[in-house]
């Protein structure tokens, strides 16, 4: 295997990585994304980007790309990125014009569960489900090494299965989506309607903050089980890796696990839920193997 280039397009920032053939680093570089400035000037960050890199590592093959989102098979065009300005755009075709070179876009979550199935904490085992917990909620499967898309490309989506029917509005049109409750944005929604005050999920939990109004941090438990044990039930993965910045609650891993086992079908459940080892560079890393793990 020879170089390969991996580039992460999120929300504020643009990673690109290069790697050899025993995934160790050559070279890699953040850029701010600023979005704020729209399509135009993004698409041409990226570019100028992935050109320095394309030099640096003497690349002359695919291109990896992860994003927020999908690329829609029958247009092209990118759907449901959080970067709103993204959206209906043709990353892909501008970056293959531009580039000379053929450009393979996955989305952002699928790269993570990629990245730590393959190299990181969770490589030892088969079938994965990656999470990515953060401002929303995403994931992504691999099995043994392999992206798993779906038939409609949306596999993984757990963030917009129903925890509640009647629920909370979601920004995808539904009610009591996993997301309305469980990411980020929902937890310090809720902190804010009982206290007046925003604070961050982490500085709820480790200031302890919480036992103030402990149905707070009751509510999260209960319903970060009941998201994970419905993938238990239905999935039933070798491990489940979270990612994210809520990754980083501990948590997650003695009473959001306990909570996750109660809930699920099995009496006895031996799925174990870990923490990422690549930080926030899962996606970056997953967008570099693209070409050899389709």
């Amino acid at each position: 295997m020879a170089n390969r280039i991996g580039i992460d397009l999120g929300g504020t920032k643009i990673e690109a990585i290069i790697i050899d053939d025993q995934f160790q680093v050559i070279d890699r570089k953040r850029i701010p994304t600023l979005r704020d400035e729209g399509y135009e000037a993004i698409i041409k960050r990226i570019i100028d980007l992935t050109k320095e890199m394309i030099s640096i590592g003497n690349i002359d093959g695919p291109i990896g790309i992860c994003t927020p989102g999908t690329i829609e098979t029958t247009t092209g065009l990118l759907k449901n990125s959080n970067t709103v300005c993204l959206i209906g755009k043709p990353i892909q075709k501008d970056m293959e014009d531009a580039l000379g070179l053929p450009v393979l876009m996955e989305n952002d979550a699928n790269c993570f569960a990629l990245a730590e199935a393959t190299i990181g904490a969770a490589k030892k085992y088969d079938v994965v489900f990656g999470v990515i917990l953060g401002t929303g909620c995403g994931a992504g499967i691999v099995m043994n090494k392999k992206i798993h898309r779906g038939a409609n490309g949306i596999a993984g989506e757990w963030g917009h299965h129903t925890l509640y029917p009647d629920g909370r509005e979601c920004y995808c049109g539904n009610q009591g989506c996993a997301e309305s409750y469980i990411s980020g944005t929902a937890l310090e929604n809720e902190w804010k309607q009982l206290t007046g005050k925003f604070s961050s999920v982490t500085d709820v939990i480790d200031n302890k903050m919480y036992e103030s109004h402990p149905e707070w941090k009751e509510n999260f438990m209960l319903n970060f089980g009941r998201a994970l044990s419905n993938i238990i039930d239905i999935l039933d993965p070798d491990a489940i890796v979270l990612g994210g910045g809520l990754s980083k609650v501990d948590l997650l891993y003695t009473e959001g696990m306990q909570a996750t086992y109660k809930e699920s079908f099995s009496e006895v459940v031996r799925t174990p839920i870990i923490k990422n080892k690549l930080g926030d560079s899962g996606g970056v890393f997953g967008a570099a193997m693209i070409m050899d793990h389709i």
